[in-house]
């Protein structure tokens, strides 16, 4: 019974090729010259398979000899060989030439694509380069900055009543709060920071 999973993707029929005939297609690596005349031994050896057609197969033939690594292998000395691995003749110069010839025109077509698409991309980064020139800007802003200067004096015990807006000495900044009760020497504060802290009254400063 014929298969009816007939194969149309070139890359699919290569790896058809690759099972099939591992002695003559080498999936990786450095690749042998095919025999001349092999599509007629491949097309023959595939007659009854309905997985591919002769056109699909010449197509992945043609993918497969204009490869790099392809034209790489066709080289002095190089023996070619056919669907089962066999020797079957050294590599006539004219086809050698012919091979290079080709790898270095496909080298070069690949090259120039890949600068032609290199303008588009460095067009874009100057835009991004133009950013850091705006860093000067930040030096002059702190200066101007400065806070007015208020000058506290030390409160006095009968001055302070409760609810009373005061600073008070807590480190090298006073902080600033609200009495809320007083008791001789004591005077509890709640800081505007939410903290409620019991202070000498030498400690406060309006």
């Amino acid at each position: 019974m014929e298969s009816t999973d007939k194969l149309t993707d070139t890359n699919a029929i290569l790896a058809y090729l690759y099972e099939t005939f591992p002695l003559c297609f080498i999936a990786e690596g450095e690749t042998k010259p095919l025999k001349i005349g092999l599509f007629q031994d491949l097309a023959e050896r595939l007659a009854d398979d309905s997985k591919v057609s002769k056109t699909q197969l010449r197509v992945a033939l043609r993918r497969y000899t204009s490869s790099w690594r392809y034209l790489k292998g066709v080289k002095a000395g190089a023996q070619r060989i056919d669907l089962d691995g066999n020797e079957c003749g050294e590599l006539e110069q004219e086809h050698i030439d012919h091979a290079q010839v080709t790898l270095k025109e496909s080298q070069e077509k690949a090259k120039a694509k890949r600068q032609a698409q290199a303008p588009k991309n460095a067009a874009k980064k100057p835009a991004k380069k133009a950013a850091p020139k705006r860093a000067p800007v930040k030096k002059e802003r702190p200066a101007p900055v400065a806070a007015p200067v208020v000058k506290l004096e030390p409160a006095k015990l009968e001055e302070l009543k409760q609810k009373q807006r005061v600073n008070v000495k807590l480190g090298a900044t006073p902080v600033p709060g609200v009495v809320t009760d007083i008791n001789k020497e004591d005077v509890l504060v709640q800081l505007d920071t939410g903290l409620t802290i019991k202070v000498r009254v030498e400690h406060i400063l309006l």
